[in-house]
C-alpha cells in the first residue's frame, strides 16, 4: 500500500521509503544488479557531527514536506531556493536521516565545476607513474610487471555514485548550483533525465565493451563493479539542488525539477528552531534576540545561524546585557553589503 507522506518531517527514522509506489512509466529505471545502501554508521556520524546535528534539528514546514514527497514520488530533483541560512542544504541531511538513505553524497559547486567532476575523476598521470614504478622494480618489458588498470586510478564522483543501481535511493546534495558556469544546468539535463552515464576510459579499455571494472565510489575506499563502462540507476536518487537565487535557470532545466522556495522563518518557526538546537524553550533574552532579528530582517538579508550564534554566546558567557547587545549586533550584520550603522 503506497504511503503519503513518505517523508514526514518528524525526524524519527523509519523505512517508509520502501512503501513508495512504482515510479511513473517515464521515470522507471532498470539498472542492476541492485546494490545495498551503505549504512550511515557511527563512524560517519563521528566524522561529521555538524551534519548529524543539522539533520536531527531541522524543522520542516508543511510546504517542504509536501514538495519533498512530490520529488520522491515523481523521481525528480528538488530545486530549493531561498535566502542564506534558511536550511536549504540541511534539508538533504534531514530527509536522508529520516528515510535511512545512507550518508549524503555532497557536490559543492564552484564556477569551475563541470559535469565530468560530478560523475567521475580519472588521473592518467598517476597511472603512468605507477607503470613506471612497476617497470623500475622488475625491468622494462618484464612480463612479470603487474599492470596498473584504469580502474585503479578512477573514482566515481558524488553524482556518479548516486546513479549506481542502489536498491534504495541515495541522497545527493548539489550545493549552490547558481554558482556554476552557465552550461552546467543544461549539461545535467540528460544525465538526470536518463539516470545513466558512460565512462569512456573504461569503454575504450581492452575488453571494455564486454568487461567489468571495480571502481572506487565517492567518500570511501569501497569499490563497486561497473559493467561495460556504463552506469544506470535503479532507484532514482533523492537529489537536492540548492540556490541562493543569484541567477535564473533555463526553462528546460526548471521543468525537470520540483521547485521549493523557502522564506525567512517567522517568530514561531524561529522559536521552534531555537528549541531544537538548544533542547529547551527560549529564555527571555533569546526571545528578545528573536524579536530584534525579525525586526532587522525586514531591512536586509540575515541568516538564521547568525541568530543561533548570538543566542549561544548569550547562554555561554557572563557578559552584561549591554555588552551582549553590542556583541549580538556584530554577529548579525546584513549579508552581502557593508555593515549598517543603524541601531540594533
Amino acid at each position: 500500500m503506497p504511503l503519503w507522506p513518505v517523508y514526514t518531517g518528524t525526524k524519527e527514522p523509519h523505512d517508509g521509503i520502501d512503501l513508495l509506489p512504482a515510479p511513473p512509466p517515464w521515470r522507471a529505471f532498470d539498472g542492476g544488479p541492485a546494490l545495498d545502501t551503505p549504512a550511515d554508521d557511527a563512524d560517519t556520524a563521528a566524522t561529521s557531527p555538524d551534519r548529524t546535528h543539522r539533520a536531527a534539528t531541522y524543522r520542516a514546514t508543511p510546504q517542504t514536506v509536501q514538495l519533498v514527497n512530490a520529488a520522491l514520488y515523481l523521481r525528480r530533483p528538488l530545486l530549493v531556493t531561498g535566502p542564506p541560512g534558511t536550511g536549504k542544504s540541511s534539508l538533504a541531511y534531514a530527509v536522508a536521516r529520516e528515510l535511512r538513505l545512507g550518508p549524503v553524497l555532497r557536490w559543492n559547486i564552484t564556477s569551475r565545476s563541470t559535469l565530468h567532476d560530478g560523475l567521475y575523476q580519472y588521473d592518467p598521470l598517476s597511472r603512468l607513474y605507477a607503470a613506471r614504478q612497476a617497470a623500475a622494480r622488475t625491468g622494462p618489458g618484464d612480463a612479470r610487471a603487474p599492470e596498473s588498470g584504469i580502474e585503479d586510478h578512477l573514482r566515481l564522483g558524488p553524482l556518479g555514485t548516486a546513479l549506481l543501481p542502489y536498491g534504495r535511493p541515495r541522497a545527493l546534495l548539489i550545493d549552490e548550483i547558481d554558482k556554476s558556469d552557465l552550461d552546467l544546468p543544461n549539461d545535467l539535463l540528460n544525465v538526470l533525465e536518463e539516470g545513466q552515464y558512460e565512462i569512456p576510459e573504461l569503454v575504450r579499455a581492452p575488453g571494455g565493451a564486454a568487461g567489468r571494472a571495480e571502481v572506487m565510489v565517492d567518500g570511501t575506499h569501497d569499490r563497486v563493479a561497473v559493467e561495460r563502462g556504463r552506469v544506470r540507476c535503479r532507484a532514482f536518487p533523492f537529489v537536492v539542488l540548492t540556490s541562493n537565487g543569484e541567477r535564473e535557470f533555463p526553462p528546460a532545466f526548471l521543468r525537470r525539477c520540483v521547485t521549493l522556495r523557502l522564506r525567512q522563518p517567522d517568530d514561531a518557526q524561529l522559536a521552534g528552531i531555537v528549541r531544537a538546537h538548544f533542547d529547551g524553550e527560549p529564555d527571555a533574552y533569546a526571545e528578545t534576540l528573536i524579536g530584534r532579528f525579525l525586526a532587522r530582517a525586514g531591512g536586509g538579508d540575515l541568516a538564521t545561524d547568525q541568530l543561533l550564534n548570538a543566542i549561544y554566546l548569550a547562554r555561554s558567557s557572563d557578559l552584561a546585557a549591554e555588552s551582549l547587545d553590542e556583541l549580538a549586533q556584530q554577529l548579525m550584520p546584513y549579508l552581502g553589503e557593508a555593515r549598517r550603522p543603524d541601531a540594533f
